[in-house]
C-alpha cells in the first residue's frame, strides 16, 4: 500500500529493513496540500515533487530507468523517469480522496467485482492478490463502498502501524482491516477473516529476506525479458487454505480515471499440489507482465526488483 519510493543503496531483498521514509513523507505532504488546497492546486505541486525525485534520487532514477526500458521495449529516457516517478505521486495524492471516501471525485470503471460478491456470498471468502500496481487505495474504496465486501490488507507489521497512522490523520473515520504477518499465527487470523466471508488482500512482487530458492520461497520467472525473483508465498497460504485467488490491480489512466480490475487466477477450494502453485505462480507472473507493457508507468516498485546492483 505504501509505494516504496526508496533511494537507499542496497540489494531488493533488503526493503523489509528500511522504513520508506520518502513515500510517507511525501504521503503527508500532499495530504495537507490536498485538503488544504484542493485537488486542481495540489497537482500543480506534482510537477516539483516528480522533478526533485528525477534529480536528486539517483536510486530511483536507475532503477526506474532499468525497468522501464523493459516495459516499454527501448532506452528510457529522462522523460520517461518523469513520467513514472510523476504518475506515482498522482496516485499518492488520490489516496487523500479516496481514504476520505470521496470516489465522486474519480471516474472509476469496475471488472470483475462479481468475483469478489461471489466469494462474500459463499461465505469462505477469498485471497486478492495484487502487486506495486497502480492504486490500492482505489481497490480498496471499491470493496468499501459495497455492503458486505470486508477487505483486509495483508503486510508486514512495521508498514501496517505507519500507513496506519498516516492514514489516521488525514482520515479519521477511515478503517483500514490489517492482519500483520511474518509472526505466529498469521495463517490463522488469516484463515479466521477468510471463514468470516471477508476478503484477504496481498501483494505478490515482493518477498523477504529469508526465503531463498533452496527452501521454495523464491522462483525465478521469466519477467520483461530478464528473469526475476518472485515467492509464492501467497499463494502458498492460499492452497493450504484451499481458497480462491482473485487478480488485483487498480491502473491509473490520468487526469481523473482508474480502471479497477478483478481476475480469477487460481481455486485450490477442490485440490492442492505443487504443479497447481507453479502454474498459478507463472500465471500470476505473466499477469503482471502483461499489464506493466499495457500501462508501464504504473508499477511502482522503485527497489532493486532484477538484483542488478547488487
Amino acid at each position: 500500500m505504501a509505494a516504496p519510493l526508496n533511494d537507499e543503496a542496497g540489494p531488493a531483498a533488503d526493503w523489509s529493513t528500511q522504513r520508506e521514509r520518502g513515500s510517507l513523507k511525501l504521503l503527508r505532504l500532499m495530504a495537507w496540500i490536498a485538503v488544504t488546497l484542493g485537488r486542481g492546486a495540489a497537482r500543480l505541486v506534482l510537477h516539483p515533487i516528480a522533478l526533485y525525485f528525477v534529480l536528486f534520487a539517483p536510486g530511483v532514477r536507475r532503477r526506474s530507468r532499468r525497468y522501464l526500458g523493459r516495459a516499454l521495449g527501448r532506452p528510457a529516457g529522462w522523460r520517461d523517469v518523469y513520467r513514472h516517478v510523476h504518475t506515482f505521486a498522482a496516485t499518492v495524492l488520490d489516496r487523500v480522496y479516496f481514504a476520505r471516501g470521496q470516489m465522486e471525485r474519480f471516474e472509476v470503471r469496475v471488472d470483475g467485482v462479481e468475483l469478489m460478491e461471489q466469494a462474500t456470498a459463499r461465505g469462505d471468502g477469498a485471497v486478492l492478490l495484487g502487486a506495486h500496481l497502480g492504486s490500492f487505495e482505489a481497490l480498496h474504496a471499491v470493496g468499501a463502498s459495497r455492503p458486505g465486501l470486508r477487505v483486509a490488507m495483508v503486510m508486514y507489521p512495521d508498514n501496517a502501524t505507519m500507513i496506519q497512522g498516516v492514514l489516521h490523520a488525514i482520515a479519521p473515520e477511515a478503517h483500514l482491516d490489517v492482519i500483520p504477518i511474518g509472526r505466529g499465527g498469521s495463517t490463522l487470523v488469516i484463515r479466521d477473516w477468510l471463514d468470516q466471508g471477508g476478503l484477504a488482500g496481498m501483494l505478490g512482487d515482493r518477498y523477504m529476506p529469508q526465503h531463498t530458492r533452496r527452501d521454495g520461497g523464491v522462483v525465478q520467472l521469466p519477467f520483461l525479458g530478464t528473469p526475476a525473483p518472485f515467492t509464492d508465498g501467497p499463494l502458498r497460504v492460499a492452497m493450504l487454505l484451499r481458497r480462491q485467488v482473485i487478480f488485483m490491480a487498480g491502473l491509473y489512466l490520468g487526469g481523473r480515471r482508474y480502471h479497477v480490475r478483478f481476475e480469477p487466477l487460481a481455486d485450490f477450494r477442490t485440490g492442492r499440489s505443487e504443479a497447481a502453485l507453479q502454474q498459478a505462480l507463472q500465471a500470476y507472473a505473466a499477469r503482471l507482465e502483461a499489464l506493466c507493457r499495457e500501462a508501464p508507468y504504473n508499477w511502482f516498485n522503485f527497489h532493486d526488483f532484477w538484483l542488478e546492483d547488487a
